[in-house]
């Protein structure tokens, strides 16, 4: 079965898309298998609203060299393999970098003597659970002093949920690589922002990169009454719609600073995050038509 694959993104922190990705999940729970994927491994918090039933804990790891120094003959090929430096010789060793290593394995296959083994290192949990409605939620936990959050990205989107119709990833904020792993395959990709000066120019370097993977996409305006409408006047000018807005209210901010659900709190947005589920349905029907 084929499953729709729904990215929440924002190009600042602290816009609410975590808000977004966890109402839209629980809206949908009743009535459709529903997989929510945390991939903020740096700073997960799905969790805290959702309060899945942990069933299984997994370590996630990358491949990182093991020199044997009597097989080295420190030719230097697997320092000139390695694009991101995580290897160098020094004198009559080599030196290795763990935290510039991307585990691609550049090294190992270089090597004229062999004397490089893949060997893994943990960098991070994958914890899959269970929230109600028999919804899935599955979220990663980088190792404190790790630097590279894609490899743990890719292994927790690599886990097995055949049964799921509807698959929402809530991205890490910003617009960097540990972004683009997460939407690169989405179907389409909702960007909360909200009508201040740094979400206005957050906003655009999320869009820049949304461009580049020619996947449709819709804005989500959070806090809705502050600012001074350049977020709408902006997307006014682009094909990116305003899909719905969330109003600046003290109960919301109270509520969700008590680990309430939006639609909790508001429950007459339920129908709305329905709503917000045909209207993406849609476009992605009407993409993938012009893409045949």
């Amino acid at each position: 079965m084929s499953s729709i694959k729904i990215a929440i993104a924002s190009g600042k922190g602290g816009t609410g898309k975590t808000m977004i990705a966890t109402s839209l999940a629980a809206s949908l729970a009743a009535s459709k298998k529903v997989h929510l994927v945390d991939c903020d491994v740096e700073a997960p918090n799905s969790h805290l609203f959702l309060k899945p039933e942990i069933s299984k804990s997994t370590p996630a790891v990358l491949k990182i060299p093991q020199i044997d120094l009597d097989a080295c003959i420190l030719c230097g090929a697997c320092v000139e393999a390695c694009q991101f430096h995580a290897l160098a010789m020094i004198a009559d060793q080599i030196l290795f970098f763990s935290q510039l290593c991307h585990g691609c394995g550049g090294c190992f296959h270089a090597c004229p003597t062999n004397a490089i083994t893949e060997v893994d290192k943990e960098v991070g949990k994958l914890n899959q659970g269970q929230i109600e409605h028999g919804a899935s939620h599955d979220f990663g936990v980088m190792t404190i002093s790790e630097a590279m959050p894609t490899p743990i990205i890719y292994q927790l989107k690599a886990l097995n949920r055949d049964s799921a119709e509807v698959i929402l990833l809530d991205t890490p904020p910003g617009a960097s690589c540990a972004v683009v792993a997460t939407i690169y395959d989405a179907d389409y990709v909702v960007l909360v922002t909200e009508s201040t000066p740094f979400g206005f120019h957050d906003l655009k370097k999320a869009l820049g990169i949304i461009s580049k993977t020619g996947a449709p996409a819709g804005v989500i305006i959070n806090r809705d009454g502050i600012g001074d409408g350049q977020v709408e006047a902006y997307l006014s000018q682009t094909p990116y719609p305003v899909l719905m807005k969330i109003p600046y209210r003290v109960d919301i901010a109270e509520g969700l600073g008590s680990g309430k659900l939006l639609t909790d709190i508001v429950p007459s947005l339920r129908t709305e995050f329905l709503n917000l589920f045909e209207v993406i349905t849609a476009a992605i029907n009407t993409h993938k038509g012009k893409a045949c």
